[in-house]
Parts: C-alpha cells; structure tokens; sequence
C-alpha cells in the first residue's frame, strides 16, 4: 500500500494532467484499502478472506458541464487514456449550473488535524482466528444457547486522498477492527437467533471476546419463546442498538439532495422545532478514534463538531457546494464521496444528547408498552414520513421489561414520532451513531 504521502500527491498528479489536457476544473480521489477478515462456527475455522484494493477518481469540468471516470490501472498508457477520456465526456456532458468545486476560499488550510484513527494495521490471521473462537465458544458456553451462526474478526486498513485544482491537497490513514458472534435458542421453528459486535478503529479498544460473546449469548437466550402482542396504541421504546435507526430517516430528510428536489418530508422545516423541547443531535467529526472522523470533507473542506438539532430546533441542512449553491447557502462541510461520481452529504460520528431520565424512570410509568430491540424491512417513506416496520423485542408492563415478542408492526409517521421522542440518560458511543434509549408514546402496533 502507498504511503499517505504516496497516495496525496497521486491524486495531485492526476488533477494536474487534466488540467493540462484542456479541463477549467478538476477533483480526483484516490482510495487504497487492504482488509483481512476470519470466520468460525461451531469451534471450526469456516473462512479467511483477504483483499487489497487501489482506486483513482478524477472528475473534470468543462465550464459547467461535468464527467467522472476511475480506474485501477496505474500504468502510464491507462492514466493518459482516462483522463483524454474524461475530458472529452465532460464537453459533451449536459450544463448544470450548480457544479463546481467547492469555493476556493472555503478550502481547509494547514495541516489536517489528527484524530488518532491509524494504528498501523497488524494483525495475523491467527490472531484473529483465535479471538473469532473464543467470541463464539464464549457465546455458546451461555445456558439455553442451542446452535451457533458463528463467530467473526476482521482488521483493515485504508488511505483516502484528494485534491483539486483550487489547490488542495490532503489525505489520511484509518484503521478498523471488529469482532462479533452470533447464535441460536430454542429449537425447530421456534428457533430465535440475536448478535453482538464492536467495531474500533484501535485494535486495544475492542471489547474483550469473551464480554462481545457472552453479550451475544444471553441476548438470544432471553429472546427464546416470544409471544404475540395485541394491537393497539402503545408506547414503543427503542434500544440504543435499533433506536439510532431514527437519526438516519432523519438525516436522509434534511440533506441537500432531497431539499433540492423537494423530497423530504421535512422540507419547510428549518428553524422549527422538529424534535421535543431539550433534544440535541450533534455530527463531531473531530472524535479521536471515531469510526467516521475525518479530518476534511468530500470537496476539501474543514470539518468541526456540528450542532444539527438544539432544543429541538433544526439548525441547518447539510450541503455540498452543489446543493448549497442552488439554495444560495454556504456548504456545510458534509460533502462525502466515493471513487465515482459527483459528493453527496453524510454524516461523521452522529448522536443525540443524553437526556435526563434512567431507562426505569423513562419506562416507570408505562403501564403496557414495547420495549423494540430488533426492526425488520424499511417500510419508510422519506417524502411522507410515513413509518411501518416489522419488529421484535419484549413486553414493558407495569415499567418493567417482562416476556419476549415477536412478529408485529410498528407504524407512525416520523413528524409526530420525532415531537413525541424522549430520550434516557444512558447514551454511550459505541458506534458510528449513538442514540439512548429512546420512548415514543402512541405508536400504532399490530400484532403478525
């Protein structure tokens, strides 16, 4: 793999060429990633996977006409044959008036700030098979687990550049580690299976194997024998691990694509209150060992921590230079892309704030509830908001969880989830979005 240095001035070098090949404006990506993943079941080595990949993007405008191409083929004759070819698609490409490159003066300058997210990568397939073994043993070792869907570790590491012809130029290293299990209860068609996982970007911030599958283990176990809910209006309370599950409904809702096209169910929203007085949703893309820290954005531009919510107040949309030039705003510093293609927007490290309740006093007054720990299909519709998934988790009766429940519906639609949304006190930064437990009262649930 090159290094960072390698990588930042092969995405330069290409930009340069464009330019000299009769582009006005031009942007190039370079990504390189080699990952090693093991998988085990039933104390049995089942598959060790390793790859390694090197990609260049370039796109190049000709006045405000645009087109991208990549390739993963270094030679000389390659790289002078694509961007001939890019340059020569983008003059025949339609006009778009909001293309561009991100505005020169937005550019980040300096060094990139450092976030901590590369510890170099080294891990042997033993290793990770050993800790893939004892994540599954320790899972099955758990009373009542009867079969095993296995166990699995993997490490990678990436380099991501880029560089446009304003004159930036920048990359950086990440590393990623994550181990899980998963297993089985009961037995025939009344088999019940759940997980558990941790994904780090330092391979000494893993959970241990044996806490990652005993989790996994007693998770199952106390899912076996679910019963049938009635219908009705009930309060529904997310766990941490489904409940971030809003957060990404409610950030596809305000990015700038869908406001753009007017496809957005909260597309007269900004600066209203969407969410419950208190509520506050945060993007920190600065987070050391963040498992989506990034020191810049898609288009080069700086990155800081990012209040997208306050006091349930929406604060802002989230902008690449393409979508904020058509709203006449300023970008946002969310622009994200891959390999191919034009940015979109994403997020970094997202999460909602703690609130001010313990998970039993959110629940303490709930005389018969749900408490969702596992949500099925996407029956979301982001023009409408209107929202209907398949569920499973346990009973919330007289504000304590009780028996397991299967096969029913939760439907709303995420407006009035979002207004009515109350959020624990037990918030942990586990993963790339973070929520608490999270009550929403009057949610329509019908039983399978």
């Amino acid at each position: 793999m090159l290094t960072i240095e390698q990588a930042q001035d092969r995405a330069a070098a290409i930009v340069d060429r464009a330019r000299a090949a009769g582009a006005d404006a031009a942007d190039a990506v370079f990504a390189a990633d080699t990952a090693l993943d093991v998988s085990v079941r039933l104390g049995a080595l089942e598959d060790v996977g390793r790859s390694e990949s090197e990609e260049l993007g370039l796109r190049v405008f000709a006045g405000n006409r645009s087109a991208s191409v990549s390739t993963s083929d270094f030679s000389e004759h390659a790289l002078a044959a694509l961007v001939e070819r890019a340059v020569a698609m983008a003059r025949e490409a339609p006009e778009d008036a909001w293309a561009g490159l991100a505005p020169k003066d937005r550019l980040m300058r300096g060094a990139p700030p450092q976030l901590d997210l590369d510890d170099g990568g080294e891990a042997s397939p033993e290793s990770l098979r050993e800790a893939a073994l004892a994540a599954e043993d320790a899972a099955r070792a758990v009373a009542g687990v009867t079969n095993s869907e296995g166990g699995s570790a993997s490490a990678s590491r990436s380099i991501w550049a880029l560089a446009t012809s304003h004159g930036f130029a920048a990359a950086y290293a990440a590393t990623g580690y994550g181990l899980s299990a998963s297993v089985l209860a009961g037995e025939g068609g009344s088999m019940v299976r759940d997980y558990a996982y941790h994904s780090t970007r330092r391979r000494r911030d893993l959970d241990s194997a044996e806490e990652i599958g005993t989790r996994a283990g007693e998770r199952t176990v106390a899912r076996a024998n679910p019963g049938r809910v009635e219908s009705g209006a009930l309060p529904v309370v997310f766990d941490p691990r489904v409940g971030s599950s809003l957060l990404g409904h409610f950030i596809g809702a305000i990015g700038g694509q869908a406001i753009t096209r007017r496809t957005s169910f909260l597309l007269d929203a900004l600066g209203t209150a969407v969410f419950a007085p208190g509520v506050r949703i945060e993007d920190d893309p600065h987070r050391p060992r963040g498992l989506r820290s990034r020191p810049f954005d898609g288009e080069g531009l700086p990155v800081s921590p990012f209040a997208i919510v306050q006091d349930g107040a929406l604060e802002s949309w989230l902008l690449d230079s393409a979508s904020a030039r058509q709203l006449g705003l300023e970008p946002t510093g969310h622009a994200a892309r891959g390999v191919g293609g034009a940015p979109g927007v994403s997020t970094s490290n997202l999460h909602m704030a703690a609130g001010h309740l313990s998970v039993q006093a959110l629940m303490a007054d709930i005389p018969r509830g749900i408490y969702v720990t596992e949500l099925i299909g996407m029956g979301v519709n982001g023009v409408t908001g209107d929202y209907s998934r398949g569920a499973a988790g346990f009973l919330i009766e007289n504000g304590e969880i009780t028996t397991p429940v299967a096969e029913f519906t939760i439907a709303g639609n995420l407006k009035d989830m979002f207004r009515e949304l109350t959020p624990a006190n037990d918030l942990e930064y586990r993963y790339a979005t973070n929520v608490p437990t999270i009550r929403i009262d009057g949610m329509t649930v019908a039983s399978g």
